[in-house]
């Protein structure tokens, strides 16, 4: 397994990230345990995690337990410093957590406390927003994305200070290592790392926005700054969801996927339009003799700006498969045909 440094932190993680977001409904504790163990065998050091975890659904009752699992299994095993463990406090308007706190001094504060208890730790690697306040055009919601809603630009910026300033508290204390930004824009990334040269604070060492062979909407602007400012993307959903495994077929919803019960990820697929380029990259999987979630998520290894995929499992079979990915190299040929498909689908979900 191949490490690449975060960001310009210095801090050196796998080319692979084991996301946890199953763990605690899902997935029982012996399985997230299992994972583990799995992902450390195989040189995965990164663990991606948040106080809402687990999701689909993501409730009150639930909030957490995939912390806990991480934690219970530090506890067992001694093992803290064999992993990065990467966690998130929760952005504005999720009544599960803290009945929908907007992120803001006081919550960080609250959040953080409740992060490293279930955690069972005295340090968070990296500490994520997990989106801003203000929203974002993640999770198909570019498609109506209102940047204008939201005009008072002084006290967004005044808010971001504030943050800084209480992360920074964070890092005096040693409870945190390094900072990242979620579900965030380039304006949004932009001022972060701005303010924090300017004004003092930790600066961002990552982003964490989704990034698939279906949504590419990170390279554009984005994608710049990230190369320039040395910020690691952190690629949430490289699967698309899963629609990229093939399992989801017009009405077909298999039992125990994410697409069940979620009438997002259903209204999303209602278009045949996913289903074409899911066949052609099908297309190109077969005819370079690759899997075609081992070639999706090699693709997201192989971008220009350092790129991360997270990734989640639900079985020893998934994982085994997305740990197999570090073994796949794309060839000229197959970046050529890869980006024959992307042309003729560029936006299809």
């Amino acid at each position: 397994m191949n490490m690449i440094q975060l960001g310009r932190s210095g801090l050196m993680v796998s080319e692979l990230c084991l996301g946890s977001m199953t763990w605690g409904n899902r997935n029982s504790a012996a399985e997230g345990h299992a994972q583990i163990d799995t992902a450390l065998d195989h040189g995965v050091n990164f663990i991606d995690t948040a106080e809402m975890y687990p999701v689909n659904p993501v409730a009150a009752e639930t909030a957490g337990r995939s912390e806990e699992v991480i934690g219970s299994w530090f506890a067992k095993t001694r093992r803290r410093g064999d992993v990065v463990i990467a966690s998130k406090i929760t952005g504005a308007g999720q009544p599960a957590v803290r009945n929908g706190a907007p992120i803001t001094k006081a919550s960080l504060r609250t959040a953080l406390e409740g992060s490293l208890r279930r955690l069972q730790t005295e340090v968070i690697d990296l500490y994520q927003l997990h989106w801003p306040n203000r929203g974002s055009y993640h999770f198909r919601q570019l498609w109506e994305y209102d940047p204008t809603r939201e005009q008072d630009t002084a006290a967004i910026l005044d808010h971001m200070a504030e943050v800084l300033e209480t992360l920074q508290s964070f890092v005096n204390e040693g409870k945190i290592l390094h900072f990242g930004l979620s579900n965030e824009s380039a304006w949004g990334m932009a001022n972060w790392l701005r303010i924090a040269a300017e004004a003092g604070g930790p600066p961002a060492q990552s982003i964490q926005n989704e990034y698939s062979l279906l949504c590419r909407t990170f390279d554009g602007d984005l994608a710049e700054l990230c190369a320039r400012e040395g910020v690691t993307l952190l690629a949430f959903s490289p699967l698309a969801a899963g629609i990229l495994s093939g399992k989801y077929q017009g009405d077909v919803t298999p039992k125990g996927s994410r697409r069940e019960g979620n009438p997002n990820l259903s209204g999303r697929l209602a278009s045949h339009r996913v289903f074409d380029a899911v066949a052609a990259y099908h297309d190109v999987a077969r005819a370079h003799g690759l899997d075609p979630c081992q070639m999706a998520l090699a693709f997201v290894r192989s971008r220009p700006v350092p790129t991360i995929p997270i990734f989640g499992a639900v079985s020893a079979a998934q994982l085994d498969l997305a740990l197999g990915s570090a073994e796949v190299t794309l060839t000229p040929e197959l970046r050529a045909a890869l980006s024959a498909v992307y042309r003729a689908h560029p936006m299809p979900y």
